[in-house]
C-alpha cells in the first residue's frame, strides 16, 4: 500500500491541470489512502465489521440518506417507515463493509486456503462459452460488486471488465492496480474506444463483465420498479449484433466478508425482426432481472444513485418525514 500511495505520480496523468485541481486531487487521495490504511490495520473480517458499523451508525443518520430514502419510497410505496429504515440501515452497513474491504480485495477469491466466494450455476456460463460467440456477464451493484470479475478469472474465464474510473487520477491508478491483480485481464473504459475493444474480445469468444443498474444519460427508458429509468442498451445491442450470450449474475453477501455468486440461465433475445423493438425488450428483460434480485435482498443494493427519470417531489417530502438529514 505505501508504495502505491507515495510513489511518483506521472505528470502526464494530470493532463496539464491547474495547480488548484492538482492540490485538490492530492488532498482527496490523501484522505482516501488514510482510510484504506486504517482498515488495512485489521483483519478482513474485523475491517468489514467495523466498516458496517460506521455505515450503519455514523453515515446513515446524515443527509446522505435523503436520496436513498426517496428511491426506496418510489420502489416500495407499500412498505412501512420501519421497513424502509431497516433496508436503509442494511444498505449503509453493506456499503461501509465494501469500503472497508477494498484494502483486502486480494483475499476475496474462489481459490486459496480460505475461499471467500462460492459460486453456483457455472453450468450456465459453460454452456454460453460453448456457443463461441462471447459472453456478457451482467449484474448490478450488489454486496461487494468488485468481486464478480475476480470469480470469473478464478474460474478460468478471460476477457475484460467495463469500468468507470474514479475522477481522481491518484485513486484511479490504485484501483486499476487492485483490479488488475485480481480480476479480468483487461479494464475497459466506457465510451467509443471501449466499445471497440469489447467487440474484439467478444468476437474472440471471451467474457465481458459489466454492471447495468445505474442511470445512463445516453440510455433508453425501460420500467424499473414500475417507473421509467434511463438504462444502458449496450449489452442488448451487443448480443443482438454479435450473437453474444447474456448471462445474468447476482452477488450475495452471506456472512461478513463472504459471498455467494449466483449465475442464472441466459437471457435470450426475441429476434422479432424489428431491431428497435428487440433492443428495448431485451434491455427490459435485463432490467427486470436486476429488479427481481433487488427485491430479494434490497439492503444489499446501492440505493444512493438518481436512478429514475422522475425524482418526484412527494418522495422528497416522504424522506423528510422520516427525519433524515
Amino acid at each position: 500500500m505505501s508504495e502505491t500511495v507515495t510513489g511518483k505520480f506521472p505528470s502526464s496523468e494530470f493532463g496539464g491541470l491547474p495547480p488548484s485541481r492538482r492540490l485538490r486531487y492530492r488532498l482527496e487521495a490523501a484522505g482516501f489512502f488514510l482510510v484504506m490504511g486504517f482498515f488495512r490495520l485489521f483483519s478482513i473480517e474485523r475491517a468489514s465489521t467495523l466498516g458496517g458499523w460506521i455505515g450503519r451508525n455514523l453515515v446513515r443518520p446524515t443527509f446522505l440518506s435523503r436520496r436513498p430514502l426517496r428511491n426506496l419510497r418510489l420502489a416500495f410505496p407499500d412498505k412501512s417507515d420501519t421497513e424502509l429504515r431497516e433496508i436503509l440501515a442494511g444498505m449503509w452497513d453493506n456499503l461501509g463493509r465494501v469500503m472497508a474491504e477494498y484494502p483486502h480485495l486480494d483475499e476475496i477469491h474462489l481459490t486459496g486456503s480460505d475461499p471467500r466466494i462460492r459460486i453456483s450455476g457455472m453450468e450456465h456460463l459453460e454452456a454460453a462459452k460453448a456457443r463461441g460467440k462471447g459472453i456478457l456477464l451482467v449484474s448490478g451493484h450488489f454486496a461487494n460488486w468488485e468481486t464478480m470479475p475476480f470469480a470469473a478469472r478464478d474460474y478460468g474465464f478471460s476477457g475484460g471488465t467495463v469500468v468507470r474510473p474514479p475522477n481522481n487520477p491518484l485513486v484511479s491508478r490504485w484501483m486499476e492496480a487492485v483490479r488488475a491483480r485480481n480480476g479480468m485481464q483487461e479494464q475497459i473504459p466506457k465510451g467509443a474506444q471501449g466499445t471497440r475493444r469489447i467487440f474484439s474480445l467478444l468476437r474472440k469468444g471471451d467474457a465481458i463483465c459489466l454492471l447495468v443498474d445505474q442511470r445512463a444519460s445516453e440510455g433508453i427508458k425501460v420500467p424499473f420498479f414500475g417507473h421509467d429509468a434511463f438504462t444502458t442498451p449496450a449489452p442488448a445491442a451487443l448480443a443482438l449484433k454479435l450473437g453474444s450470450v447474456i448471462v445474468p449474475a447476482w452477488n450475495e453477501r452471506t456472512k461478513g466478508a463472504r459471498f455467494h455468486l449466483h449465475v442464472y440461465p441466459p437471457i435470450e433475445p426475441s429476434n422479432t425482426g424489428d431491431s428497435d423493438r428487440d433492443l428495448v425488450e431485451l434491455t427490459s428483460k435485463i432490467t427486470q432481472f436486476v429488479e427481481d434480485r433487488v427485491r430479494e435482498r434490497p439492503s444489499q443494493w446501492l440505493w444512493i444513485h438518481k436512478r429514475w427519470v422522475k425524482d418526484d417531489a412527494p418522495m422528497r417530502k416522504r424522506a423528510k418525514a422520516l427525519n433524515v438529514g
